[in-house]
């Protein structure tokens, strides 16, 4: 597995869904403009809108550094206003500094290795 996946989750605050997705449109406008190696970015919203999740994909983790230095701006409004209890996972290989950086800004994240799967067999 040779992507970087991020799966994030959060809660979208009491009475704010229609000003969350007007920011969550700035997120992607950015993202589409700016990213050169962003692969996916996908929101969803659960049944009675309380709750997000962001699937996003990345060729590597250079890409992902990429989207975030682009996002950080739109991102920090959207959970300043709009978001709260954030927790993200991280599907693959990052360096240790990039965990540093994200545990600064946004508290630990869940990094999940490569183990088994049907791109290719690895050993655990």
């Amino acid at each position: 597995m040779d992507t970087v996946e991020v799966i994030a989750r959060f809660k979208i605050r009491p009475g704010q869904l229609e000003a969350f997705k007007t920011q969550v449109a700035e997120v992607l406008r950015v993202t589409r403009e700016m990213d050169t190696r962003t692969l996916r970015c996908d929101w969803f919203v659960n049944e009675d809108a309380t709750e997000c999740e962001v699937h996003e994909v990345f060729p590597n983790e250079r890409g992902l550094i990429e989207h975030k230095l682009n996002t950080m701006e739109s991102t920090v409004v959207l959970f300043r206003d709009y978001a709260f209890d954030h927790h993200a996972a991280i599907y693959g290989l990052v360096s240790q500094d990039f965990i540093t950086l994200v545990t600064e800004r946004m508290g630990p994240p869940t990094v999940f290795a490569f183990a088994h799967g049907l791109e290719s067999p690895a050993s655990v």
